[in-house]
């Protein structure tokens, strides 16, 4: 049984101080009634004040981080390398965000490196992939979100894959407070599950986490939640506001 995983991705959002108080009115807020795993994965001048009180309170969120470079270190300016994740402390990674992929120009081979790296410095990815519109209305979404799965995973040890989320976020849905319904949602993560159990064992895809991830909120989480292949939720906008995202993990 896959234990349900919902992440706060809070974007280029909340300072420091502001993420502090944020971490400590939730854990206040935070019941656990159906006994999930909750990662908060703040902007990167965030990451420390954040497992600084996760640690210090003891308390049972992960974190992650937004993004990484791919290499241990070199002359990259702006960016963060895997090692620096793991000195911090970090759980997980989100990888390959659609707004990644759009605005930072992060292709299919891009994301691979990066799953790559992270599994080799134990970091586990959570890794997006998702269509836009103009190919959903093609009809070839799944067709599309098929081909990053086989792209970004390539070379990937099967021995990783129980480690990896998959964040499937239809990019026509994200921050614009429309959603796939939850069958479309699900039938998608049934394709993906299933076309990871292709590349390596059904049993091993069985044991990945699927997440969905599009303006989900308070009002379509517990829909969502229950459709078979959909292990929990990327979120976004509602992750930054306290009493939204206690609904959302409190669903």
């Amino acid at each position: 049984m896959r234990k349900p995983f919902i992440a706060g991705n809070w974007k280029m959002n909340l300072t420091h101080m502001e993420a502090i108080k944020f971490i400590q009115d939730l854990a206040y807020e935070f019941k656990n009634k159906n006994s999930i795993d909750v990662c908060i994965c703040p902007p990167f001048t965030a990451l420390r004040s954040v497992k600084n009180i996760i640690d210090s309170d003891r308390l049972s969120f992960k974190i992650g981080a937004q993004n990484m470079h791919w290499e241990e270190s070199g002359a990259y300016t702006g960016e963060i390398s895997p090692l620096m994740l793991v000195t911090l402390g970090m759980d997980y990674v989100i990888i390959g965000h659609s707004e990644r992929r759009e605005y930072f120009s992060e292709t299919n081979e891009i994301v691979n490196k990066k799953v790559i790296s992270a599994f080799t410095h134990n970091l586990k990815p959570i890794m997006c992939v998702g269509e836009s519109l103009a190919i959903r209305e093609s009809g070839k979404a799944q067709e599309f979100v098929l081909g990053q799965i086989t792209e970004c995973l390539k070379g990937i040890d099967v021995k990783n894959i129980p480690d990896l989320t998959v964040a499937y976020e239809p990019i026509w849905a994200i921050g614009t407070g429309k959603n796939a319904t939850s069958k479309d949602a699900n039938d998608m993560c049934s394709a993906i599950r299933k076309k990871v159990g292709q590349m390596y064992t059904p049993s091993t895809a069985e044991l990945v986490r699927i997440q969905y991830g599009g303006s989900v909120k308070p009002s379509n989480i517990t829909e969502l939640m229950s459709m078979p292949d959909i292990d929990g939720a990327l979120v976004g906008g509602a992750s930054i506001k306290v009493e939204d995202f206690t609904a959302v993990i409190n669903y």
